[in-house]
């Protein structure tokens, strides 16, 4: 369960990133002083906000059921690696090799860290 907590709180983290981002692309427009009303239109902005809410109670839960030394890095890491496969699938953005060697070291960390915990 507590793994299951995290991997959950990986993808509302990474999704609401994914969001927010949208959130900030035209024809979407982000609140300011000439026009506020923008962002009771911008559901991708709201949708993303929630996300992280939710990210945070997951982390919040994941920290009563493992070490601080194992669940941050763990969620943190397991979003870095999500957002950057998500972006190139969702918003087309560059994949450099230098991108797909960072992840795959990402994830070899992440196992490293996690090996001794059951």
């Amino acid at each position: 369960m507590k793994w299951l907590i995290l991997i959950l709180g990986i993808l509302t983290n990474a999704s609401a990133s994914v969001l927010i981002k949208m959130a900030m692309l035209p024809p979407r427009a982000f609140p300011s002083p000439s026009n506020p009303q923008a962002a009771l239109s911008n559901w991708p902005f709201w949708l993303g906000l929630g996300l992280y809410g939710t990210a945070f109670l997951l982390y919040a839960a994941a920290l009563a059921r493992l070490p601080l030394n194992i669940a941050h890095p763990v969620l943190t890491s397991g979003a870095v690696a999500a957002v950057a496969v998500l972006s190139v699938l969702v918003f087309r953005e560059q994949f450099y090799w230098t991108t797909i060697t960072g992840v795959v070291l990402v994830i070899a960390g992440v196992g490293f860290i996690t090996a001794g915990v059951a």
